[in-house]
């Protein structure tokens, strides 16, 4: 007896029709065979299933051979005797800056360079000064300056707000008929005095021109400065800068009086920062490039007044508040 096909539904064809015309009838009552296939106890399979099992089974294996065959990489364990020797290697081979050259990078935008022009002043500073000028210019020590632009005093100052606000001594500018700051990308201003704190020798300038990009300095509180702290000290000493010279906090709280007598300064810091007549004016920074206060005398008992180990600055609190802007 041919076996009707069971893996399609759909009408039968005519040959198939003529088979089952052929095909014996089962005695009546006697099951079908489509009735006893119905009733086996095994399950039917369906192509579709199969294929997919076949698929499913193709796909296994390609992934274990995939697994097994993929290349390991080799990871490396590193030790703390190789972080080491790298660190070590780095520290040989490439070119770390110094915190006061960092330092003096941050300033440096917000430096300036102040000059006072008018009637040449007779105190022996002024003329020390005048001479560390023209040598530096390649000049006689004694050459004058061409008539009208007589350079009274020369000194440093510090931009403190971006409006052009700028702090200097007041000794640089007392007595100047005019007054021209350089700023740091070279633009060349008139400036007027706007305020003065004589007890501190300091003055305040307003710039009548400015960059672009005006950069003012970041001020921060001395009230927990001690000696041994970092410090530099940026400027025009004789003129020459902007110039940047390191050391230390040499101690606080200090006094100065001037050689002349005139004047006794209270509170200062004591550093040992290289600074020359010219440097007045000019910012004390930390290492994060911060202004602590502003250069304002040098300690010599001579007559050379150059430097010789002793400066003096205006603690920044002080310096602001001639400003009228507090900082802290």
């Amino acid at each position: 007896m041919r076996r009707p096909a069971f893996y399609s539904r759909s009408p039968g064809t005519p040959l198939q029709a003529a088979a089952d015309d052929e095909a014996p009838q089962a005695a009546p009552g006697a099951p079908t065979p489509a009735a006893a296939e119905s009733t086996s106890p095994k399950a039917r399979w369906h192509p579709g299933r199969r294929s997919f099992a076949l698929l499913l089974a193709v796909v296994v294996g390609a992934s274990a051979t995939a697994i097994a065959t993929w290349p390991r990489q080799n990871f490396r364990q590193y030790t703390q005797k190789d972080i080491d020797a790298a660190v070590l290697r780095t520290l040989q081979t490439a070119s770390i800056p110094s915190q006061y050259a960092r330092a003096a990078e941050i300033i440096r935008p917000s430096v300036v360079r102040v000059v006072g022009y008018g009637p040449e002043k007779k105190t022996p500073e002024a003329q020390t000064q005048k001479q560390g000028r023209n040598l530096a210019k390649g000049k006689a020590p004694e050459a004058d300056e061409p008539p009208g632009e007589v350079e009274r005093g020369v000194g440093t100052g510090v931009v403190i707000v971006d409006k052009g606000v700028i702090l200097t001594n007041l000794h640089v500018v007392a007595g100047a008929e005019k007054i021209k700051v350089t700023f740091a990308d070279g633009l060349e201003a008139p400036a007027v005095i706007t305020g003065v704190q004589p007890e501190n020798d300091l003055a305040v300038l307003q710039a009548q021109k400015l960059p672009d990009d005006l950069i003012p300095a970041t001020m921060r509180s001395t009230a927990d400065l001690m000696p041994g702290d970092q410090v530099a000290a940026v400027g025009f000493p004789f003129g020459i800068g902007p110039s940047v010279s390191g050391g230390v906090v040499s101690g606080l709280k200090r006094s100065f009086r001037s050689p002349e007598g005139k004047q006794e300064l209270g509170n200062l810091i004591q550093f040992d920062a290289a600074a020359n007549p010219g440097n007045s004016g000019g910012p004390l920074v930390n290492m994060n490039g911060e202004v602590l206060g502003i250069v304002t005398a040098i300690l010599n008992p001579t007559q050379q007044r150059t430097f010789i180990g002793i400066g003096f600055a205006v603690p920044i609190e002080n310096a602001a508040s001639a400003a009228g802007s507090p900082p802290f």
